[in-house]
């Protein structure tokens, strides 16, 4: 297949919400294609289509690390069935390069989605671990979210945006979470504690 251009922060398809996949046709089996190998040209570890300028419900995966074999995994409409926990999470994105600030995610997730074949699966990932994490980001992008919106402390996210060139944070996108808010700030009074 093909590696196709990663479109930047800015971009207005980055903020539209994406279309459900109604037949996982050979088009779609060649943007999967293309998302794994735009991925891994850009050493990432997930991409969703709506990155490659395409609004379907459509991402990849690939937590692999070091010299385990690749393994990419495909979530085609994928929905969060069940979430819970809390954890900081100090990510960027392809769309974002070299942009990093810590963020709000939820630290166990279980998602149902189709593969690539169409069949439906179901994956649980817990503890705050890379693929909880990069679960979230990945299906943030179907509906138009972005890493940044769930930012802990927006004037760094803002500092980090302009040092790399990036548009400003759009202050109407950043997302309140009041209850993963509360959770961060109990767990840091724990570390704290047991300093």
């Amino acid at each position: 297949m093909s590696i196709r251009k990663v479109v930047k922060y800015g971009e207005p398809s980055l903020r539209q919400p994406s279309k459900e996949v109604h037949k996982v046709s050979q088009k779609i089996k060649n943007l999967v294609q293309d998302l794994i190998d735009t991925m891994y040209s850009q050493n990432g570890v997930g991409l969703a289509a709506p990155q490659i300028g395409e609004n379907v419900r459509v991402f990849v995966i690939d937590v692999s690390t070091g010299n385990e074999p690749l393994n990419p995994i495909v979530f085609i409409n994928p929905k969060i069935i069940k979430k819970s926990g809390a954890c900081v999470s100090h990510e960027g994105c392809l769309s974002f390069p070299e942009a990093y600030t810590d963020v709000r995610r939820y630290a166990n997730v279980m998602i149902k989605a189709l593969d690539s074949n169409g069949r439906s699966f179901v994956m649980e990932a817990k503890e705050g671990s890379l693929l909880a994490r990069a679960i979230q980001h990945e299906f943030d992008h179907l509906d138009g979210v972005l890493f940044v919106d769930h930012s802990i402390n927006r004037f760094e996210a803002e500092e980090v945006l302009k040092k790399y060139n990036l548009p400003p944070l759009q202050i109407e996108k950043l997302l309140d979470e009041p209850e993963l808010a509360k959770e961060i700030d109990e767990l840091k009074a724990k570390e704290v504690e047991q300093k």
